[in-house]
């Protein structure tokens, strides 16, 4: 069946360096001397730590428990032993640490008992569920929790559900080996996300660089007697990145504020699909991936590895050459170099790619911009990339947001084509964390100012709690010296005369009480009304007159709430001016 493709604007074509590891099936890594699992490997919460040093644990034993919806669980790889529960580098550009578990492997490997279920017999809630506990997560790139994609918008009908074959970085093979091999599986995952979703049609879109993939696709399919479509699509870099994958196969533009459910579409990688199926029908978590290993290497190949595998013993696998200065995590596009070749490999780690000059050569000094207009030509989500560049190199981060810059993708397709060699992703991503750093601060400033005036606010009540409590107090004070010397009087023979004071003796306490209460109140609405002031808006001097009008209408409201809390508050019969 041959389908209508679409086109999305921009994109490159890198050289793709592909056919180097897929001359051989995929390889089972071996056990490493230690693995470091870091318990935040995904979009969402971080998992909280099950497991202390000196326990024992089994492969696929939950070692960092889901924190809320969106999180995912943690698993031991293998069979060993707790050594710590502390913080080590992650693989990420920052080079900060993470809270991670160290195991040590005891060589058995030795499955915790494992269930498998029909899933067909379970409840949709009961099935993301499992997802969930067997930490099931993106494993294109994005690694959000698989679950949290699993329910269908309540408002738009589910049109397609997307797959992702693309695989469009350079030197990934992972995902195409996949196929190849494990196509029945990948196929069955589908299934599973195809019965929760209840879409009208299931698109399997893979780049057509990949033939035997796509061709163990359709067999699988076939067998399986699936109504999925495989579809190949141009290759052309970021073709399988999630919004123009499902541009090229549905004519749908998802926009920056919605999400693809809005649209009625949803995708996943093929990778995604096959541990969902592994996690379902055999019980397993996701404790292990396949990697790319390729680069500077006399041997590149595909293997699986568990979680926790420290990246420099995987790479020896490949037998680097001499000369070997660093590992790229992920794709020379969107990749980035590791801060230490011990880093774990992680969920999200798709390919490692040995570094060295001869492969990478250092790029020429950068030079200033030509305002070419190259990068906005190549860049697939239409965005200014010269413009933003400007103004995040002048740290005018308001206006790279008004220029969208979080609707980028760093995808690396202006760095490409960019003429005077500037290393425009990297600009992005500083002006991004600067954005989100402030953003931070401005939140910490506004709960400290918040809870300040809680505590004012606070404070003034007890004060006027006390004084209205010391003001009851000399009134009971007063009543009973009246009473005394009512008492006394009496007892003196001057009964009549006490008699006829002490009605008066009494009123004029409660009036003291009532203009100490008054006096606490007037205070307290005095110092709220110099708070007020000291707060009058600033920068208000060149504003429009709607501005000018809109204002005057919102203070005009407020007085007039301001006069009714204090007719409310005013003791009865009075007025507060």
């Amino acid at each position: 069946m041959l389908m209508n493709l679409f086109k999305f604007k921009g994109g490159v074509k890198p050289p793709t360096n592909k056919t180097q590891s897929v001359t051989l099936p995929i390889a089972q890594a071996p056990l490493p001397s230690r693995l470091v699992v870091p318990l935040h490997q995904s979009i969402g919460g971080t998992p909280r730590p099950v497991v202390a040093a000196g326990d024992k644990v089994l492969k696929g034993q939950l070692i960092g428990e889901a924190d809320g919806w969106i999180s995912a669980a943690v698993h031991a790889p293998t069979s060993g032993t707790v050594v710590e529960v502390a913080m080590h580098v992650q693989p990420h550009p920052s080079g900060l640490d993470a809270l991670c578990v160290v195991i040590e492997p005891d060589g058995r490997d030795e499955w915790i008992p494992r269930e498998a279920v029909d899933y067909k017999a379970l409840t949709p809630e009961e099935v993301r569920e499992r997802l969930q506990q067997a930490g099931v997560v993106g494993l294109g790139g994005a690694v959000f929790p698989t679950h949290g994609k699993l329910t269908a918008s309540k408002t738009v009908p589910m049109e397609e559900l997307i797959i992702n074959g693309a695989e469009c970085e350079p030197f990934i093979t992972c995902d195409d080996l996949l196929m190849r091999e494990r196509a029945e599986e990948v196929v069955r995952g589908i299934g599973i996300f195809r019965d929760l979703l209840q879409p009208k049609k299931v698109l399997i879109g893979i780049e057509d660089n990949k033939p035997e993939a796509a061709a163990a696709m359709r067999a699988a399919v076939d067998a399986l007697q699936e109504p999925f479509l495989v579809v190949p699509v141009p290759t052309l870099y970021p073709a399988g990145g999630a919004k123009q994958l499902i541009r090229v196969l549905t004519g749908k533009e998802v926009p920056a504020a919605k999400r693809s459910t809005d649209l009625g579409v949803q995708c996943f990688n093929v990778a995604t699909a096959y541990t969902a199926w592994r996690a379902i029908a055999h019980g397993e978590p996701v404790v292990s991936r396949l990697v790319t290993v390729t680069g500077n290497v006399h041997a590149p190949r595909n293997y699986e590895v568990l979680i926790g595998t420290p990246m420099d013993e995987l790479l020896k696998l490949a037998t680097p050459h001499p000369d070997t200065d660093g590992i790229i995590m992920g794709g020379p596009m969107m990749g980035f170099l590791v801060p230490d070749p011990h880093v774990p490999v992680v969920k999200a780690t798709n390919c490692l790619i040995a570094h060295d000059d001869r492969l990478f050569p250092p790029k020429p000094p950068e030079m200033p911009c030509i305002r070419c207009g190259a990068c906005a030509q190549a860049c697939p989500h239409e965005l200014q990339p010269f413009e933003m560049y400007w103004f995040a190199r002048a740290k005018n981060f308001g206006k790279t947001q008004e220029y969208h810059i979080f609707d980028c993708i760093e995808c690396g397709c202006c760095s490409f084509v960019c003429p005077s060699r500037i290393p425009l992703v990297q600009y992005f991503r500083f002006a991004k964390s600067e954005i989100w750093a402030r953003e931070r601060e401005k939140n910490a400033a506004d709960g400290a100012k918040a809870r300040f005036e809680f505590k004012q606010l606070r404070e003034e009540r007890e004060k006027a709690e006390k004084a209205e409590k010391l003001a009851r107090a000399a009134a009971a004070q007063a009543a009973k010296k009246a009473a005394e010397a009512a008492a006394a009087a009496a007892a003196g023979g001057d009964a009549a005369e006490t008699a006829a004071a002490a009605p008066e003796v009494a009123p004029a306490a409660v009036d003291a009480a009532k203009e100490a209460k008054k006096a606490t109140i007037e205070a307290a609405m005095a110092r709220a009304k110099a708070q007020r002031e000291a707060a009058q808006p600033k920068n208000v001097e060149a504003l429009s007159g709607a501005q000018q009008k809109e204002i005057d209408e919102i203070e005009a409201r407020r007085q007039v709430a301001h006069l009714t809390d204090a007719d409310a508050a005013s003791p009865a019969g009075e007025k507060t001016e």
